[in-house]
């Protein structure tokens, strides 16, 4: 196949491209250049999403036979602060692709977030539960998935949750970083969810692709078991020795003092995805050794400071 990818310049991005890359050609998209040059692409095109035009010439010139928008503004408290940006990147650059990818027509893989549910349900959330996103960011992914509801016929939309990986700024990073300059952490305990290694996400989109994106679906896929914020650091700290003597504290949500309220629990059921595709989602703890033991301390604190 060909496979068109948004974002591919960003953590996903980029970790996507080497995982489709066997057996398929990659086209990437992103108003950014490609700086790891480990990454190889069969085409890349330093274009934002948000010209429309720049976006029809390359569908017309490359006519991918999938697209994968991983093109967003994932700040969450940055989306909170600065909404009209929010709202440029992920609701009106998600609009040209599902323009063009509805005129071509494309079949669309678009990447959304946990964040779409408030956080008030005490088990996970199925696909087909009320979505009432807490903050700007949430919100714009939410219209993001209207969006391609209203006008698309062939999509999957994927949500998923708590996202680390090589080549980007992520909570593992961040932690292991701060660990080198301070001895005591913060870290909030009151909100749950499941880390997802970037790599797996990739994997089960590349399992989603083999089954086909026909029809429209939405799939949550995450690692499976569930932690805290401060458990998450918690099991960095355990595959990290130079955080030995690092003391890990936890802290309400409210004495973190962020921009953006965060729902409490996100944890979401992947069963309609492992039914699809046949994939299990391994647990978050294996996938997070790994994530350490693949990549040195200086090239996950580099990434941390290069995103």
């Amino acid at each position: 196949m060909k496979i068109l990818i948004t974002g591919s310049s960003g953590m996903l991005g980029r970790e996507l491209s080497r995982t489709l890359k066997d057996g398929n050609s990659i086209v990437g998209v992103d108003s950014v250049e490609l700086a790891d040059k480990s990454v190889m692409l069969d085409a890349f095109y330093q274009e934002s999403i948000n010209d429309l035009e720049s976006i029809k010439k390359i569908f017309a010139k490359e006519r991918p036979d999938v697209a994968i928008h991983a093109a967003a503004w994932t700040d969450v408290d940055g989306c909170e602060l600065n909404p009209e940006r929010a709202r440029k990147v992920n609701v009106e650059g998600t609009l040209n692709l599902v323009k063009v990818s509805g005129e071509v027509p494309t079949p669309l893989v678009f990447i959304s977030t946990d964040f779409v549910f408030d956080g008030s349900k005490k088990e996970p959330y199925i696909e087909t539960d009320k979505c009432a996103p807490l903050g700007v960011y949430a919100e714009t992914k939410w219209e993001g998935e209207n969006a391609i509801r209203k006008f698309l016929s062939d999509y999957a939309i994927v949500r998923t949750s708590w996202l680390f990986g090589a080549g980007g700024k992520n909570f593992v990073n961040s932690i292991i970083s701060k660990s080198a300059k301070e001895k005591e952490l913060k870290v909030v305990n009151d909100q749950t969810g499941s880390p997802t290694y970037t790599k797996d996400l990739s994997k089960a989109i590349r399992e989603l692709l083999e089954v086909g994106i026909k029809g429209a679906e939405i799939y949550h896929v995450s690692n499976s078991g569930q932690c805290s914020w401060h458990e998450f650091a918690l099991g960095i700290k355990s595959c990290v020795p130079e955080m030995k003597d690092v003391s890990v504290e936890p802290v309400s949500s409210n004495d973190f003092g962020s921009q953006a309220l965060r729902p409490i629990f996100s944890v979401m059921d992947t069963s309609k995805f492992q039914k699809r595709t046949g994939m299990t989602m391994r647990n978050w703890k294996e996938a997070l050794s790994e994530y350490i033991q693949e990549y040195s301390h200086s090239e996950r604190v580099g990434a941390d400071r290069e995103a």
